[in-house]
């Protein structure tokens, strides 16, 4: 079976979580250059079949769009383009980086580990989003 891979894309780094093959759990991947992110997943889908990429969608708690919510909109856009073959998926990712702190925090994460470390939440956000879509499959 494919895995499925979630991404929690930030305007300098863009966080990467995985499923095992069977599609069971969420795993945090990779902190990767948001601009790096194409040639990345290019590289990763030679190493591993993936067949779906979820996207962590952020909107306000009232609903409306933030100012990431366009460009994951078009991130979105150029994944289908890029990637034709692979089921692409937006989710609502309100929650997911302070879930993702307090896991870190939970975990017995220092206070300074964690802001040096802030790549860690990255991925850490990125596992929660893909956790919530399987829990909804």
């Amino acid at each position: 079976m494919a895995r499925i891979l979630a991404i929690d894309l930030g305007t300098k780094r863009t966080g990467i979580a995985v499923t095992d093959p069977l599609q069971i759990t969420a795993n945090p991947l990779e902190t990767i250059d948001t601009a790096q992110l194409i040639p990345f997943l290019k590289t990763y889908f030679t190493q591993e079949e993936v067949d779906t990429l979820v996207l962590g969608l952020p909107i306000r708690l009232n609903g409306q769009d933030n100012e990431m919510t366009p460009k994951v909109r078009s991130l979105k856009s150029e994944l289908e383009r890029v990637f034709p073959e692979k089921k692409t998926v937006l989710i609502d990712e309100r929650f997911t980086s302070k879930m993702a702190m307090q896991s870190m925090i939970a975990m017995g994460s220092k206070k300074k580990d964690r802001k040096e470390k802030a790549g860690n939440l990255d991925k850490v956000s990125a596992a929660i989003i893909l956790q919530s879509y399987l829990e909804r499959q």
